[in-house]
């Protein structure tokens, strides 16, 4: 539920009475077909294109969401509507509903706006628990979106199941945007309203202290859906009041190992570390988090995942005086959280780099870390397979391959954990079995959305020109910032 604001509702735009809305009726461009829905905030219509409105790419299936106002409502109803009008036409990608249109207050308020076929993830949940690997594929496709939105400057803020859908290609996407906040326009939620605005169960400490412009609040909501979809149980119950929401603030979750032991550790630790009270315990980005979801091998383990109890009385004392007189962080935008929390990747050469091109690619990585003190780093190594035929994945000693590669990649990055002392939180080794070096390296980047690739190259040799080189290859079809070392 959305916490209840003040009684004196602020000025809006005058209401003007709305008749009946039927199927067959015309509205603007668009023809009513179906009612699919109807809420205590909105109405879902399956519309299509009116006759003699229908543009030459308008085939995309529609759907209108019109506001239900008929006098007395909930004036964050009519705020929150005016919120997503605005917010949707800056929005595009696989992971939002594409916009369309939308009508004004004067006449008629509607938004129309992709029709995603299929149910959204609250199904799911009458299932609950369900298998482990089932919730870290949902939590990954969800952090993917989440990241794609934060890349656009917006915190959606109301991260929960009935706003979670799945096109039929797999990715997530995110709907109901009438909570959500972005970067570069009026908060009109924050400025009318004194009240944390959100949905109970799934709302972040810091939404509760009135927070609304931290991306990792996504990441808190996000932990607990994949907490309740692995247990059946909310880690926090469904509170309806602030003062119950504030529990959140010094009230630890039963650690998901004690209601559903055959949980595994890695899984236990990423969910606990999504719930942290305090943003900067948790991960630092929805591309971090997704990461971690996509590689639970590489999932380094801390004290949270061992943990099957909370906190004992004394401690939970003590982090209630510190909630009392605790200050919200309120610096973090989505823009400057992304801009400081990046995906670094380097690619290591384990059989083809020179000692002097290992030390400079070691050098350039930590002059990047020193810089990016926020960065996760992944090393990644590509071992080539044939495209047709066996592979040898034995030395002639009997050894793994694979494991070789795997030992070689650590050991080059020990001198970097011990220059920076950097924890295994922020590092992960990954081998790549291709056949093309290349297009491995640019296909990780992009499914773990690496913000910058750094790689080595060897010398310009005639035949190296004339076939292409892997690094040149990368530069040109990575979508992020590649740096080629070359000594």
């Amino acid at each position: 539920m959305v916490a209840k604001p003040p009684t004196t509702a602020p000025e809006t735009p005058p209401a003007v009475p709305r008749l009946k809305l039927e199927a067959g009726e015309i509205i603007d461009r668009f023809e009513l077909v179906e009612r699919l829905h109807q809420g205590g905030m909105a109405t879902l219509w399956k519309v299509r294109w009116a006759p003699g409105h229908h543009p030459e790419d308008g085939d995309l299936p529609l759907i209108m969401k019109v506001p239900r106002i008929k006098g007395g409502e909930d004036p964050a109803t009519i705020v929150g509507f005016e919120v997503e009008q605005m917010l949707m036409p800056r929005l595009s990608g696989p992971h939002v509903p594409r916009y369309v249109a939308r009508g004004d207050f004067t006449r008629q308020p509607y938004i129309v706006m992709e029709h995603i076929p299929g149910e959204t993830l609250k199904p799911r949940f009458d299932r609950a628990p369900l298998p482990v690997d089932e919730v870290a594929e949902i939590g990954a496709k969800v952090a993917q979106a989440l990241h794609a939105l934060h890349c656009q400057h917006v915190v959606h803020l109301d991260v929960k199941p009935s706003n979670i859908m799945f096109r039929p290609t797999g990715e997530a996407v995110l709907v109901d945007f009438g909570l959500s906040r972005h970067d570069q326009l009026p908060d009109l939620l924050e400025e009318e309203f004194s009240l944390p605005m959100g949905t109970g169960p799934y709302m972040s400490p810091e939404q509760v202290q009135f927070v609304r412009n931290d991306p990792r609040s996504d990441l808190f909501a996000l932990g607990v859906l994949m907490y309740h979809l692995a247990t059946g149980e909310r880690p926090f119950g469904q509170p309806n009041s602030v003062a119950g929401l504030r529990k959140r603030l010094y009230t630890e979750p039963v650690p998901p190992r004690t209601i559903v032991p055959t949980l595994p550790e890695w899984f236990q630790e990423i969910v606990l570390r999504c719930l942290e009270v305090q943003p900067d315990k948790r991960y630092q980005s929805a591309a971090q988090l997704a990461l971690d979801l996509l590689h639970p091998d590489q999932v380094a383990l801390t004290a949270r995942a061992t943990k099957t109890r909370t906190a004992g009385t004394l401690s939970k004392l003590g982090r209630w005086f510190k909630a009392v007189g605790a200050e919200p962080p309120t610096d973090a935008s989505a823009a400057e959280q992304l801009s400081r929390s990046p995906i670094i990747m380097v690619a290591i050469g384990v059989n083809n780099n020179t000692p002097e091109l290992d030390r400079k690619l070691l050098a350039t990585v930590r002059r990047i870390l020193q810089i990016e003190t926020g960065a996760r780093l992944a090393c990644v190594s590509v071992m080539k397979i044939a495209r047709v035929g066996m592979d040898k994945l034995t030395d002639g000693e009997g050894n793994s391959l694979h494991v070789k590669h795997l030992v070689a990649i650590k050991h080059w990055a020990r001198p970097l954990q011990q220059a920076l002392s950097m924890d295994d939180q922020r590092l992960t080794f990954h081998v790549l079995e291709a056949p093309d070096t290349a297009h491995a390296i640019v296909e990780f980047a992009a499914k773990n959305h690496v913000d910058h690739i750094v790689m080595g190259a060897r010398g310009n040799s005639a035949l190296r020109r004339y076939l292409g080189s892997v690094s040149a290859q990368v530069v040109a079809e990575a979508e992020c910032s590649v740096t080629v070392v070359r000594v």
